[in-house]
């Protein structure tokens, strides 16, 4: 990467991780918080307002990043992180769940994401786009696991609406990091493996193997908002543990499934058992919510199923994007990917709004029913799935003065050994490539790229 590529992505990155920092602080803290608001005693309402930052997420993801393309990157980014800030700060001064329920929906009205991964790709050249994508992967897996733990104790020192107040001031942050950190691209065009288009919408809608792993995704992030809507209340009563001590849970359980995870991953990718792998890990996270169900008399049995479930979950989270550029048409990745991410925003409203009613109606094993459901028709569709090719995608620049026919040099790349699919869009400068992952002609590719300029 040149310095300015690295800037951006590292910018960017950071930029995900201030803002998720302050989404998922909330996540191991909130049910118990907010049950002693008022209001709170009426669990069904906590669940809304858990849940209520990924209804707007979920429908306003995809307009604000095509917005992008009509504005820019920038004056979408201000926008969302300043509905973020107020939605913070809302939420800080609440002093009913009502207001509560407002502030999150307003938080999740910053629907940012899209016109972040459009603005990266803007930044960055084709052959080192993927790798500024997996720093931000990675931002903002570290940010999950060090909320989760940092979370409890930040809570016991300064509360929920101190913990909001946080969140705005991370927001305010990050706005100034976009002014005056991040570079302002040069040139702003589409980017097919980076964003959602209208036309190739309808495809990824009606294609069945993108259909399953969209519902895997719904499937285990409802799981885990719903476990997480009664997981604190669960390792009060239950476990015996004041809030300020569960990061005593939640550090060996996260870092043990994160070092467990990482074996299970690299055999999936390199020995192409990447189904296998991905099957195995559903399968020990239904193990895990029918223990829960079933199963907690104690501290230590909580540990136990929680151990099992981030080990799954996190083998879930690295596969399930890894799946989506292996099957989806390779000039809709960016397409795919929107849709499946706005799965995940709208499976966070549906798992904590009805986890809250039925917590209140039935009480806590009931909720980990549900999501055995919901993990036991993933498992029945994982296992119809097809086993995706091993292969990989890569891009190449094709100069601003190319005049070529596409359809010609599309063909001839898919003539090269190794290559699957083979799209240029010159609208775009780019050629599209799905490629084996072992044994494929790169120089070949490269050398009939370079003779047409």
């Amino acid at each position: 990467m040149t310095p300015l590529e690295l800037r951006a992505a590292t910018g960017l990155a950071g930029l995900y991780a201030l803002r998720m920092l302050g989404m998922f602080l909330i996540l191991p803290v909130f049910a118990v918080y907010a049950s002693a608001m008022p209001g709170g005693n009426n669990h069904v309402l906590i669940g809304l307002a858990f849940g209520a930052f990924g209804l707007t997420q979920a429908l306003l993801q995809l307009p604000m990043g095509m917005w992008s393309d009509r504005i820019g990157r920038k004056p979408v980014i201000y926008l969302g992180l300043v509905l973020f800030l107020l939605g913070s700060l809302i939420c800080a001064l609440a002093d009913h769940i009502g207001w509560l329920i407002f502030g999150r929906a307003v938080q999740g009205a910053g629907a940012i994401s899209a016109a972040v991964t459009a603005l990266l790709a803007d930044l960055t050249r084709e052959e080192h786009r993927t790798q500024a994508m997996a720093m931000i992967g990675g931002s903002i897996a570290v940010t999950f696991a060090v909320s989760l733990v940092l979370a409890p104790k930040l809570a016991a020192w300064i509360g929920l609406p101190g913990i909001f107040l946080l969140t705005a001031i991370l927001a305010l942050l990050a706005l100034l990091a976009v002014r005056y950190y991040i570079p302002l691209p040069q040139i702003t065009r589409f980017h097919s493996d980076a964003e959602t288009s209208r036309a190739r919408l309808p495809a990824v809608l009606r294609h069945p193997q993108l259909l399953r792993l969209n519902y895997g995704v719904f499937a285990l992030h409802a799981a885990q908002m719903a476990m997480f809507t009664v997981l604190p209340l669960i390792l009060t009563e239950t476990g015996g543990l004041d809030l300020q001590h569960h990061w005593q849970v939640y550090l060996p359980v996260v870092s043990g499934g994160f070092v467990l995870m990482v074996p299970a991953v690299i055999y999936g990718e390199k020995k192409h058992h990447l189904k296998g792998v991905f099957v195995f890990a559903i399968a020990l996270m239904l193990l895990a919510q029918i223990g829960m169900a079933l199963w907690l008399p104690s501290l230590a049995s909580i540990v136990l199923w929680l151990v099992l479930y981030f080990i799954a979950f996190n083998i879930l989270e690295a596969t399930q994007p890894s799946l989506i550029s292996k099957i989806a048409p390779v000039d809709a990745k960016g397409t795919a990917m929107g849709v499946y991410n706005t799965c995940q925003s709208l499976s966070m409203f549906v798992g904590s709004a009805l986890a809250g009613w039925i917590y209140h109606q039935w009480g806590s094993a009931p909720v980990f029913v549900f999501c055995a459901v919901l993990v036991m028709a993933w498992l029945a569709l994982a296992l119809g799935m097809q086993a995706p090719k091993p292969v990989k995608m890569q891009l190449f620049h094709i100069g601003e003065n190319w005049a070529g026919e596409p359809a010609v040099l599309s063909a001839k790349l898919h003539g090269i050994d190794g290559v699957v699919e083979a799209v240029v869009l010159t609208e775009e400068r780019v050629a599209l490539l799905k490629v084996l992952q072992d044994g494929w002609d790169e120089a070949g590719a490269k050398e009939l790229i370079e003779e047409t300029y």
